[in-house]
C-alpha cells in the first residue's frame, strides 16, 4: 500500500496499543512502519536491483525485527534524558506492532512479499487487496481526524477529559479495515471458485487467481491459465451478474521450442520466474537469430507503479544464448 496509508494505520494502532505514548514514540512508529516503502528505491540503481530487494528484505520478518531494534534503540537514547520518557519494552512493542503491521497488510495484496528472505525465496500474496485502496485509507483517515475533531469541539464548550484522546476511534478504525479485508477474503475466495467450476475453450483451468481492482470490492481481474493460453478477465460479483468464459482476452502460449528452452535456462529469467505469478513468453525472429521476452502477466494492468521489469534473451539462429538482461517494461 501507499506510504500515506502505512503512515495512518501506524499511527492507529498506536494509539489504541499505547495511548499515552510519548510523541517521540509515536513518531518513530510512523516512520519505521512506513520505512519498508523505501525498498522502492532500489528502482533507481536498474531493473535487477530492482527486482532483488522490491518486497523483498524491508518486507521479510528478519527486515522488521531489524527495523524494530534500530528504531527502538534510537528513540530511547535521544529522549533518556527527557522528562518521563517512555520505556524501551513500550518503544520496541509499539514499533514492533507497526512495522508487523505494514507488512501483514501488504500481504494481503496483489503484490507478492518474500517473507522468509533471505531463507527462502518463495513470495506469498492473498491476492484480497489492490494496492491502493480508496475505502482503507478514507476509514484509517477518519479514525484519526474525527476523534481530534470532536476533542477540539468539546474543549471549546468547557468540557475535558482526561481520558486518553483518538484511542477508541483509533480501535473502531482498525476494526472496521480488519472488517473489510475479511470481506474481501470472502469475495476474493468466491471469484476463485467461479473461474475453477468453468472450461475454457474447451479445456480445463491449470491455474486460477483473482486479484482485486482499486475502485470496488466487487470488481476483479481473473486470470486462469490452462495448457495452450491465458484467459484474462474482468469479473463482476455483484449479486445477479453473469460470468461468460469466452469474454477473456486470451493471450497463447508459444510452442515449445530451443530459443525458449535456451532462455528459460538463463540466469536472468530464473531470477524472473522466482517473483512473477504468469510468466508469458514472446518469441520473436529477428536478423540475428530470436528474441525471447517474459513478462508476468499478473502485472500488466498495475498501475499504481512505473515500475515493470521483463526479462529479454537474444538467442543465434542455433538457439545460443547471446544476450540475457533483466530490463524495464515499455509496454505499459
Amino acid at each position: 500500500m501507499d506510504a500515506f496509508t502505512h503512515g495512518l494505520a501506524s499511527y492507529a494502532v498506536t494509539r489504541a496499543v499505547f495511548p499515552r505514548a510519548s510523541r517521540a514514540t509515536m513518531l518513530a512508529a510512523i516512520l519505521a512502519g512506513s520505512a519498508a516503502n523505501l525498498d522502492y528505491l532500489s528502482a533507481s540503481f536498474g531493473p535487477s536491483v530492482f527486482l532483488d530487494w522490491h518486497r523483498t528484505a524491508t518486507h521479510s520478518l528478519l527486515g522488521i525485527l531489524i527495523v524494530t531494534a534500530l528504531s527502538a534503540i534510537a528513540v530511547a537514547l535521544a529522549t533518556r534524558r527527557t522528562q518521563k520518557p517512555d520505556s524501551f519494552r513500550t518503544i520496541f512493542i509499539a514499533v514492533l506492532v507497526a512495522c508487523a503491521l505494514h507488512v501483514g497488510m501488504d500481504l494481503t495484496q496483489n503484490e507478492s512479499v518474500q517473507l522468509l528472505w533471505p531463507f527462502r525465496t518463495q513470495r506469498y500474496s492473498a491476492n484480497w487487496v489492490a494496492p491502493f485502496d480508496l475505502w482503507i485509507l478514507l476509514v484509517l483517515l477518519a479514525g484519526v481526524l474525527l476523534p481530534q475533531l470532536l476533542a477540539l469541539v468539546t474543549e471549546e464548550i468547557g468540557a475535558k477529559s482526561k481520558a486518553p484522546r483518538g484511542q477508541i476511534g483509533a480501535i473502531i478504525a482498525l476494526v472496521v479495515v480488519f472488517g473489510y479485508i475479511s470481506a474481501r477474503a470472502v469475495l476474493h475466495g468466491n471469484a476463485v471458485a467461479l473461474m475453477e467450476a468453468r472450461t475454457y475453450r474447451g479445456e480445463l483451468p491449470r491455474r486460477v487467481a483473482a486479484f482485486a481492482e482499486s475502485d470496488s470490492p466487487f470488481h476483479w481481474r481473473g486470470i486462469v491459465e490452462t495448457d495452450r493460453a491465458f484467459h484474462d478477465f474482468d469479473l463482476n460479483l455483484v449479486p445477479g451478474s453473469s460470468f461468460n468464459p469466452d469474454a477473456a482476452v486470451v493471450s497463447y502460449k508459444p510452442q515449445s521450442s530451443p530459443p525458449l528452452d535456451a532462455a528459460r535456462a538463463t540466469e536472468s529469467v530464473r531470477r524472473f520466474l522466482e517473483a512473477a505469478k504468469f510468466p508469458k513468453a514472446s518469441v520473436e525472429k529477428t536478423n540475428t537469430g530470436y528474441r525471447v521476452q517474459i513478462r508476468d502477466l499478473a502485472q500488466q494492468r498495475e498501475t499504481h507503479s512505473g515500475r515493470r521489469v521483463v526479462a529479454i534473451v537474444e538467442t543465434d539462429p542455433n538457439a545460443k544464448v547471446l544476450s540475457e538482461e533483466l530490463a524495464w517494461d515499455q509496454k505499459m
